[in-house]
């Protein structure tokens, strides 16, 4: 456990926790920010170092996000940090269940190389490949990205697209529920607090005939957030597209998922017309608005037709790939 009024790390009960061994580089200023700092041996030893903290607790793992939130002012003040980065659960990357899981704490950088997110979420592997620069990626982890519950997190809209769903655990017993029943509005999630911990997510498998694609937009003088991005999967037959599914952020308070345009698509031939359809679809459902450090309503309208065509040829043409 790190205590914050000496600056150092105490050996902390035997029962596992103690403070990161990054702890040595955290500012000054930072370590006023909380009380106690946990590092949980198991996703049991996290959910009661939740519960049973004194003050409001938050998870952490990369800390790319938190961090500069508390340090920024923009987070509540926090008693306890419970850090997850040693739950190997929480970290792993593999085939389970029929579906590929991938931990909540694996970092992006192993996320984003890793052959099965490859193979199985090419989508997401775009988007994580985006997020920040090399050193953040080694540190930041998806469940932070989804957690931080931007409605145009990267992560969030490649997930969406390719149709993810969460794995939440608390001391009742863990449920796995859609990755949209996950966020409440910007920067909000349904985790209850002190009571919930996001651990992980299942993503389907990648059959025959299915491709995805994930771009976005960014402004050049390194505003974090994106101008607009947009993810897209579908499954082919011949010519028809027999399913999609398709996310845009910001398009709403929270990640948004294009359900008209996805039902405007299914069933229907692959052509010029379609995706002129499309793209007067998700403009109409959309709900782009104006924002003053990063675009127009009419500009992110306008882009989300250039990158709703792109994602859809891209993904149409990993489809065939897929289906050989």
């Amino acid at each position: 456990m790190l205590d914050r009024r000496s600056g150092q790390v105490n050996p902390g009960p035997a029962s596992g926790s103690s403070g990161p061994s990054k702890s040595a580089a955290i500012s000054a200023d930072l370590m006023t920010i909380w009380n106690k700092y946990i590092r949980a041996s198991s996703i049991s030893h996290a959910l009661h170092a939740l519960a049973t903290a004194e003050g409001p607790a938050r998870v952490i793992a990369g800390g790319t996000d938190i961090l500069l939130d508390l340090q920024q002012g923009r987070s509540p003040e926090v008693d306890t940090l419970v850090d997850v980065t040693s739950i190997q659960e929480m970290k792993n990357i593999e085939i389970r269940q029929g579906k590929l899981y991938i931990g909540a704490a694996a970092p992006l950088s192993q996320v984003v190389t890793h052959a099965l997110v490859q193979a199985h979420a090419p989508a997401l592997v775009e988007a994580g490949s985006l997020i920040g620069g090399p050193q953040v990626r080694n540190s930041a982890t998806l469940g932070g990205n989804v957690a931080h519950a931007l409605p145009a997190a990267d992560g969030s809209i490649a997930l969406l697209a390719q149709g993810a769903q969460a794995e939440i655990a608390s001391l009742e017993g863990t449920r796995i529920v859609p990755l949209s029943m996950v966020y409440a509005g910007p920067g909000k999630t349904a985790l209850r607090e002190k009571h919930d911990l996001l651990t992980g997510f299942f993503l389907p498998l990648r059959g025959a005939g299915e491709g995805a694609a994930f771009r976005r937009v960014m402004r050049p003088q390194g505003v974090a957030l994106p101008v607009l991005n947009l993810a897209a999967w579908l499954k082919r037959e011949a010519v028809m597209i027999t399913d999609a599914r398709i996310a845009v952020g910001p398009a709403g308070p929270v990640p948004f998922r294009a359900v008209k345009t996805e039902a405007l698509l299914r069933g229907q031939v692959f052509n010029e017309v379609l995706l002129q359809q499309a793209v007067e679809c998700l403009a109409g459902e959309a709900r782009f608005r104006t924002s003053p450090h990063r675009a127009t309503q009419e500009y992110r309208r306008h882009l989300s037709g250039v990158l709703l065509r792109e994602v859809l040829s891209t993904a149409w043409e990993r489809a065939v790939e897929a289906a050989l």
